[in-house]
Order: structure tokens, then C-alpha cells, then sequence
């Protein structure tokens, strides 16, 4: 008969081999603990690592994108404040051109707000696109404008953190003058940054920029001299009379401008009706002057084919 009794060596073999699988466990185990750990530690590492150097090159990035770019320009468009359709149309002008290498901020100026509804839609317009300067001034044409834009531009953009200077160059435009920035960017790139005085010269048939002054389409300064501006007798005590003709007497009696730019054909009125100032569109066009109506701006427009970079769409057909 067949004993029910469990064998003792079946049991030593059991126990002993329990023992060692459970060895084997805490083996296993601390060795991949170890493992784990060290793999956790390489990991915390390359992630620390990529952050790093994602926040290096981010902080390089950032550090191309904010160096002020090699050529700055203020275009101070002097107009009024009731011409608030003219503002828009001239936004969709400039915004829509693009420089090279070059900063071109557009700027609308003019004198202190007289009414009601002109301190609600210039403040709204000031909230949407920060381009206007409202200088301490009562509007007036031959009186003193140019001398308070020019003399109040260095306290305006006073910017110790910001570049020095903050522009190198400062534009005073009419705004019946279409600009073509690249154009404009690229005629000043080999010229002086100092002591510059460039425009288009009167009278017209005139060549000789240092014999007249230039036109008030648009002439354009270097900063040393808006800041001589601000700071010299000559101008302070001489606003009166004729602006441009007035500017160009300052730089005559202050010694100023040893370095000047006749911008024609470049810069001309346009072609009709024909004048002696006036000339017909071509490609090497900086600025055309006196487009008083919507014709006037459409057919210059038209010429420089400014929309061929309209992209197509199934939002609209433009033929």
C-alpha cells in the first residue's frame, strides 16, 4: 500500500528551489533597478540637455531677429487729422511693400486735435496701427509744421535702451507722394549717414543741389541733422514763410548738409499734366508726386504692377 506522506527529498527540492528562484528575483531585479536608474538619470540628462540647447538657440534667434537692421528710416507723411480715408489708403500702400535690409517706418504727422470726433477715430486708429504723431502744434501750412516735426523727433524716439541712433535717416513727405520703398532703400545704401540732405532739387530744371533746396514731395535728412535742428537758434528763430524753402535757408546759414543727393528723374510729379517738373513713369522710379485723385493713383499703381503678387484663391476672381 502506497503512503499519502509527502517525500522528503521531493520537499528539500522543493524548498531549495523556491530559495533560489527568489535569489534569482532580487537578483534580476536589483540589477535592472540599477539599470533603470541609470537609464533614468541619462534620460533627465538628454532631455536637460535639449532644453538647453533649445533655449541657446531660441535666445540666438532671438538675439538676430532683435539687432536693430543695418538701415533705418522714419517717413513722416505730414497730412491733417480729418483725413482719415486718405490714412487708410496709404496704409494699404506701404503695408503692402516690402524692404531689404532696411527698416522704413511709415508714420502719419500732424497738430493737436481740435474736436470731439477726432480724438475718438484718431485714438481708435492710433489702438489699431501705432503710426501716428501727434505733435504739440496748431495746424498751419507755412508757420512752423516742419520745424516742430523735425525738433521734436529726438525727445520722441529718446530710447537709452534703443539703437543710437534710432534712425539714420528722416523723411518729411507730402501725401499726395507714392514712394516706392526698395527703391528709395537702395538709393541711400552707398550714400553718408551724416550731414546728408537728399531730394529732389528746386527749381526744376535745376541739377545743383547746393545752389536751391529741395521739394517738399519728400526730402529726407540725416539724424545728426534733425538733432542740430532741435538744438540750434537758426531754425528756432526762422519758421515763418515757405517750409521747404525755409528748411533749405537753415542748412545755408547753419553750415549743414556738406553731403547732398539730387534724386531726379528718380523723384518727379507726374507726367500729366505735363510740366517741366513733371515726367513720364518708368522703372527706376523712387517717388511720384501731385496724385491728387484716385485716377492719378491708380494708373501709377497700375504701372508697377503692385498687385502681381496677389495670390490665387477660390475667395475671389480678379481679372
Amino acid at each position: 500500500m502506497k503512503s499519502d506522506r509527502p517525500n522528503p527529498l521531493a520537499r528539500l527540492s522543493l524548498t531549495l528551489s523556491s530559495f533560489f528562484f527568489v535569489v534569482f528575483l532580487y537578483i534580476w531585479f536589483s540589477i535592472n533597478e540599477v539599470q533603470f536608474d541609470a537609464l533614468r538619470r541619462l534620460g533627465q540628462s538628454t532631455i536637460s540637455n535639449f532644453q538647453y540647447n533649445q533655449t541657446v538657440e531660441k535666445s540666438l534667434v532671438q538675439n538676430a531677429t532683435s539687432s536693430p537692421p543695418d538701415l533705418r528710416i522714419l517717413l513722416g507723411i505730414l497730412t491733417l487729422p480729418d483725413q482719415y480715408e486718405r490714412r487708410h489708403f496709404l496704409r494699404l500702400i506701404y503695408g503692402t511693400q516690402s524692404t531689404v535690409g532696411a527698416q522704413v517706418d511709415v508714420k502719419f504727422v500732424f497738430c493737436n486735435l481740435t474736436k470731439e470726433d477726432q480724438q475718438v477715430l484718431v485714438a481708435l486708429e492710433i489702438m489699431q496701427y501705432n503710426d501716428i504723431i501727434i505733435l504739440n502744434c496748431k495746424e498751419n501750412m507755412n508757420t512752423g509744421k516742419t520745424y516742430t516735426y523735425f525738433s521734436s523727433l529726438p525727445e520722441i524716439f529718446d530710447d537709452p535702451e534703443g539703437p543710437n541712433p534710432p534712425y539714420h535717416y528722416v523723411m518729411k513727405a507730402d501725401d499726395d507722394t507714392y514712394f516706392r520703398l526698395n527703391n528709395l532703400v537702395e538709393s541711400l545704401k552707398p550714400l553718408a549717414r551724416e550731414d546728408l540732405y537728399y531730394g529732389y532739387v528746386i527749381p526744376c530744371p535745376s541739377m545743383d543741389p547746393f545752389k536751391h533746396y529741395m521739394s517738399g514731395m519728400g526730402y529726407l535728412i540725416s539724424w545728426d541733422i534733425v538733432e542740430w535742428i532741435r538744438k540750434s537758434e537758426i531754425p528756432r528763430n526762422h519758421t515763418d514763410g515757405p517750409e521747404d524753402r525755409v528748411f533749405g535757408s537753415w542748412i545755408r546759414e547753419g553750415h549743414r548738409a556738406k553731403n547732398r543727393y539730387n534724386a531726379k528723374w528718380s523723384m518727379y510729379d507726374y507726367p500729366i499734366p505735363p510740366t517741366v517738373c513733371t515726367h513720364e513713369l518708368w522703372p527706376d522710379t523712387i517717388a511720384v508726386h501731385k496724385l491728387k485723385n484716385k485716377e492719378k493713383w491708380v494708373k501709377t499703381l497700375q504701372y508697377f504692377n503692385v498687385t502681381n503678387e496677389l495670390p490665387l484663391s477660390k475667395l475671389y476672381h480678379i481679372p
